[in-house]
């Protein structure tokens, strides 16, 4: 193809040549663009017709020219005597312009086309998919070729021979239904693509995805498209090559429009005459193939006004005056041959004394709206969705709900849904998509706006799981970029609000994150990628044996990572490489819902904002199975190896610790998580864990061991001095609850202490025998001094029926020993057989679960059972009854209980709420110390203020130790008995007889 300077036009021609009859006809090479030269039979004359083709330039300086040349031209017969070789007819074939910006382009005409071949290296003239017939090529440069005449068809050899037929079940499809388009061949073809061409726009490639659905067998294809809706209508293309050339055949599909595709602003009004006694109802439906017909009914009172926009077209009523009563109007959308589409919208007029909401400015005008009503107000420009108010029963607004998204984010998500359902190409899509997000992160505003960019990542990401196609760097980098700026959003105002919505929203990112950080190609690795709040590396390992595999990220501390090289050798398998690609997110983990699986329990763990992303492919596979070893750092607090599993929690996700173990330090290094598969990984910190310390540890030893030797010194005290102390009832009663309350925490003390010597763990008997003990004996504790207040509150409610001292301390043992033993045994019974019974580091109960608490409630419950005692004590005490004796004596005789109990009381029971506040306060150690000095100086409290402090212990003491003469008058502080031998003399028998009772 030669082309001159100026623009000129090339044609080709094809040459009919007619032999006489009896010679051989000659058989016309390929064509110089690769196609062949076509034969018919000239059935008239016997002879045989034959097509040359002949290549030809014309420099045409008019287009009359062109005109003339294009009609095909006949000539005359030529005499029998002349040569056997005869030219019949003209008729052109390419024309070629050559265009100012330097290239050619080159049009068939009627009947020609280019061929495949041609095809495959140039770009067309006007389509924008290089899958159509080649009708116009583009040529850089001046190319030796013209087009090549279709084949004709037979046995009528001037009609078109297509070598396919294209159907479908039907052209009017209903929502809902499933289209079938069925492709027959004749001949054998390839390069077979569907496409289709909506109202707007170029045509969209079709591909298997979550609706659309592709089968072959011989002869035949079909293309299936599951549920359909509007969204699909449009005409369908099938491109395909075959004899040598591309072919296109199409076919119409017409979808109505259902009720859920129609727009109503809004949907439901209420309004006040007085206030507005105008106002506007619209419909909107998206630009179909099917043409809808509107109107409004009733449509008295108003005019109806058609707005066309470039996605929709809008009716309108414009409503003058407003009508008397609620009135329901309709938007009527009539199509031929369809049943109408009627939506209607309701418009309830406020009535005298109706309860209403007043005009207001808050972020939108809302005018005054029906009390239980809500009003709607469109979104402003450039975002899409609707903004509501709830007026509530009682006249007041309540919140306004915005749903309002930026509209190029919208048109994000539902491009990235549609190419997950099969419309659009995949490997050229998601990569541009994920550009156009990194662009659009600063449009966020709303958590609208950020449900609308999560959901985009994720239908990305299972377009990219679905279809096996792989990122470059550009597309990588650009969804890391994105990943950083949403991980670094409000968490308050955006990603609270965001999970209310939707609460698995953090999960799926992660899932998606993960998907797509795996799928850079080999040829771009390694690679590298540091942020704030995202780190990524990869390695591209080669196919002989690799060693273990390392990786470190620059966290505070640094985190590391370590898969060995036995769990590498079983990828070795041909040629292919092994991809390696560690991602670290910060800040996800505590986006993330506090769901914790099984053996985890419902406690309340820290994270350390760090989640590490571990994935392995080798051969384009992805394998979950390894060995993986993790350095998460020096942490102050008891952790746990959690991965996230996609799929506790009916799907929502949740951390769980199967597979994963904790290796104890080594002297000099850190504390290791060993995982034996491949997932995003991270630890969970007992939040209500006392942190490992030195300075707690040993104040503990030395508490414990100050209230076993000051628990020993009662108990000899007690042998010293015990006849003297116990010579009526209550003193009885109550020494007797005392010495057990010292037995009890003795034994539990020395138990406690002795505890961390034995091997920690569920397989330990021992360990098992000395935790169940514990339970049982610090119970025990807690169960006396409740039998000790119960005592009191008898003697001072029912002094008049009283009990015997062996039926009362009968009680007082059943109270103090079996129902400790009770609950202990039940939570031994229950929590055993789970697992979940003891600690992990400790000879005591469990901390995750529930188990913790089958100690602390008793103990709290106590606690507020002998202050409700000392309530009413005091009360007694301060408003006696005339019947009870002679007020300034017998209101002293039981505050030696009282005293004990006063002081014990709180002493046992602040501890204990504060060990309680220790499970949730991990931040300070404030509470810990407390709680430590308190809880382990008891034996030293129950020395000196139920022993010690006690007058008639003293006196005791004071009498076999030094020898002196006891005073006239003394005082028990058990009774608080005062025996004067000069006023007993004038006592009534009614006061004697009282005190005999008391006693």
């Amino acid at each position: 193809m030669v082309c001159s300077a100026t623009p000129v036009l090339l044609l080709a021609m094809t040459l009919p040549l007619v032999g006489s009859p009896g010679a051989p006809a000659s058989q016309p090479g390929p064509s110089p663009a690769g196609g062949e030269s076509g034969q018919q039979l000239d059935l008239s004359s016997g002879a045989e017709s034959v097509l040359a083709s002949v290549h030809v330039q014309l420099d045409v300086s008019s287009e009359i020219w062109l005109a003339a040349l294009s009609r095909p031209l006949t000539l005359p017969p030529t005499p029998a005597s002349s040569s056997p070789r005869t030219l019949t007819g003209l008729s052109l074939s390419t024309g070629c312009t050559t265009k100012p910006n330097g290239f050619t382009h080159c049009d068939c005409l009627t009947g020609y086309q280019w061929n495949a071949s041609v095809c495959s290296h140039h770009k067309s003239c006007h389509s924008p998919y290089n899958h159509g017939p080649c009708s116009c090529l583009v040529f850089s440069s001046p190319e030796a070729g013209y087009c090549q005449l279709l084949p004709p068809g037979a046995p009528v050899p001037f009609l078109l021979s297509v070598p396919a037929t294209l159907s479908l079940n039907s052209g009017l499809q209903m929502p809902g239904d499933t289209l079938n388009l069925t492709l027959l061949t004749s001949h054998e073809t390839t390069n077979l693509s569907w496409f289709l061409r909506r109202r707007t726009g170029s045509p969209i490639l079709l591909q298997p995805g979550t609706q659309v659905s592709l089968t072959s067998s011989q002869g035949q294809t079909v293309l299936s498209i599951f549920n359909i809706s509007h969204k699909w209508e449009g005409e369908y293309l099938c491109c395909f090559e075959a004899r040598g050339f591309r072919w296109e055949l199409y076919q119409v599909v017409r979808v109505p429009l259902q009720v859920a595709d129609v727009a109503r602003l809004p949907d439901r009004l209420s309004l006040s005459c007085a206030a507005s006694p105008g106002f506007q109802l619209s419909c909107c439906i998206p630009h179909t193939l099917l043409g809808y017909e509107a109107a409004w009914s009733p449509g008295e009172g108003g005019k109806a006004s058609l707005f066309n926009q470039p996605s929709e077209q809008c009716l309108v009523l414009a409503i003058q005056h407003c009508p008397a009563a609620d009135t329901t109007y309709t938007c009527d959308l009539q199509s031929p041959g369809l049943t109408p589409l009627r939506v209607p919208i309701s418009v309830t007029i406020i009535q005298d004394g109706d309860v209403t909401c007043p005009e207001d400015s808050t972020v939108v005008a809302w005018n005054v709206t029906k009390a239980g009503y809500v009003a709607q107000a469109p979104c402003p420009v450039d975002r899409t969705g609707m903004v509501r108010r709830t007026c509530g029963p009682d006249g007041v607004w309540g919140p306004v709900h915005n749903s309002c998204t930026d509209t190029r984010l919208h048109a994000l998500l539902q491009r990235a849904q549609l190419l997950w359902a099969g419309q659009g190409c995949p490997a050229e899509q998601v990569p541009q998509s994920l550009a156009e997000l990194q662009e659009q992160t600063v449009a966020v505003s709303s958590p609208s706006d950020l449900l609308a960019l999560l959901r985009t990542v994720t239908y990305l990401a299972k377009v990219v799981a679905d279809t096996g196609i792989q990122l470059n760097r550009r597309a990588l980098k650009a969804l890391l970029k994105t990943t950083d700026k949403v991980l670094d959003m409000d968490s308050s105002s955006l990603w609270t609000a965001a999970q209310v919505q939707t609460p698995m929203v953090s999960s799926d990112f992660l899932l998606a994150v993960e998907t797509l950080a795996c799928r850079l190609r080999p040829q771009d690795h390694p690679f590298t990628f540091s942020s704030p709040n995202v780190q990524m590396q990869t390695q591209l390992l080669s196919p002989a044996l690799p060693a273990k595999w390392r990786v470190s990220f620059s966290t505070q501390p640094p985190l590391r990572a370590l898969i060995p090289r036995h769990s590498l050798a079983p990828l070795v398998t041909g040629n292919n490489n092994i991809t390696m690609t560690g991602l670290v997110l910060r800040k996800l983990d505590h986006l993330l819902p506090s769901n914790y699986g099984q053996g985890l329990g419902d406690s309340l763990y820290a994270t350390p904002g760090l989640v590490l992303a571990i994935s392995i492919t080798a051969g384009g596979q992805a394998f979950n199975q390894g060995e993986v070893i993790m350095d998460f750092g020096d942490r102050d607090s008891i952790l746990h190896c959690v991965f996230w599993d996609h799929h506790l929690f009916q799907g929502n996700g949740g951390w769980s610790e199967e597979g994963c173990r904790v290796q104890a330090a080594n002297a000099g290094s850190a504390t290791q998580c060993i995982c034996q598969h491949l997932t995003a990984f991270s630890i969970l910190m007992s939040r209500h864990t006392v942190p490992e310390n030195r300075t707690l540890d040993l104040l503990s030893q030395v508490g414990l061991g100050a209230s076993i030797l000051a628990l020993l010194v009662c108990l000899g005290v007690y042998r010293l001095v015990w006849r003297v102390v116990v010579r009526n009832k209550v003193a009885y009663l109550r020494h007797a609850a005392l010495l057990n309350m010292v037995l009890c925490l003795l034994a539990a003390d020395t138990c406690f202490l002795g505890a961390p010597l034995l091997p920690p763990g569920p397989g330990s008997p021992l360990c098992l025998a000395a935790a169940f003990l514990c339970h049982f004996l610090y119970l025990a504790t807690f169960f006396w001094m409740l039998a000790q207040a119960l005592m009191l509150a008898h003697q001072l409610l029912f002094v008049f029926h009283q009990l015997s001292k062996r039926r009362v301390l009968s009680l007082m043992v059943v109270l103090g020993y079996l129902c400790p033993m009770g609950f202990a045994g039940v939570a031994l019974g229950l929590y055993l057989p789970r697992g979940q019974y003891l600690g992990e580091r400790a000879c005591w109960l469990d901390e995750k679960g529930g188990l913790l608490y089958t100690f602390a409630g008793p103990v709290l419950v106590i606690v507020g059972l002998n202050g409700l005692v000392l309530a009413v004590t005091m009360l007694k005490l301060l408003r006696p009854s005339l019947s009870e004796g002679p007020q300034v004596e017998k209101r002293q005789d039981l505050l030696g209980v009282i005293k004990a109990l006063l002081v014990l009381t709180p002493i046992f029971g602040l501890t204990w709420v504060l060990g309680l506040g220790t499970l949730l306060e991990d931040d300070s150690t404030v509470p810990h110390y407390i709680f430590t000095i308190l809880n382990t100086s008891q034996g030293v409290f129950i020395l000196w203020f139920g022993c010690l402090m006690d007058k008639k212990v003293q006196q005791a003491l004071l009498r076999r130790f030094c020898r002196t003469q006891p005073p006239n008058s003394t005082i028990s502080l058990a009774t608080n008995e005062t025996h004067n031998l000069q006023h007993s003399k004038g006592r009534s028998e009614k006061a004697a007889s009282y005190e005999e009772r008391m006693a």
